[in-house]
């Protein structure tokens, strides 16, 4: 795996131990094709980090920030070791997403998010945990965007304050583009009738 394009373009990335779903390559390419220049000056979050191969390909392609946050200390070990391949500068936090997201008050332009998918019955579906988490649409600034790559099939998005842009499947990875959807409060603040 490496970075598909911009000033770390060719680096090959070093993959955690532990991670036995890194991106497709052409996935990863295909969802920053589709982000062109909004990448461009953006603040980033990578959750579920892994590699760190969607934030460090953001920085790669002119974000002005990133901050990776993975629990796993062989994913902090390869996002570090990345950086320093590719020269690029980033936040590290070594925690659960879910904590960091109550705890933070950070907001970003973008969320990459490629939870891990549940491989047994009873694991915790953490596309589904995060898509209804109330906290992380408040780090999501004003017409930002979350990129959520999970195992095809519904989740219901609609239903939890999310309005789909994109849907896209790849085999058996499905990516959403999605944005925080406006209620009606929000909309007369927004407008100053409230």
């Amino acid at each position: 795996m490496r970075i598909i394009s911009g000033s770390a373009r060719g680096i090959p990335l070093r993959i955690p131990s532990h991670d036995l779903r890194p991106t497709m390559e052409m996935v990863r390419g295909a969802i920053f094709s589709a982000l062109g220049e909004r990448v461009i000056d953006a603040r980033v979050l990578d959750l579920f980090s892994g590699s760190g191969a969607f934030g460090i390909e953001a920085l790669s392609r002119g974000a002005v920030a990133t901050t990776f946050v993975d629990n796993h200390p062989k994913a902090i070990a390869a996002i570090k070791a990345n950086l320093e391949k590719t020269r690029l500068e980033a936040a590290i936090v070594r925690s659960d997403v879910f904590r960091f997201l109550e705890r933070t008050d950070q907001t970003f332009h973008l969320i990459f998010a490629d939870p891990p998918y549940s491989k047994r019955p009873n694991d915790p579906d953490l596309a589904a945990k995060l898509i209804t988490s109330i906290t992380l649409k408040n780090h999501l600034v004003d017409n930002g965007l979350l990129v959520l790559e999970k195992t095809s099939g519904d989740l219901p998005v609609e239903s939890h304050g999310w309005t789909i842009i994109r849907d896209k499947t790849y085999g058996s990875t499905q990516v959403l583009f999605l944005t925080a959807s406006r209620t009606i409060e929000d909309t007369c603040k927004a407008d100053g009738a409230a």
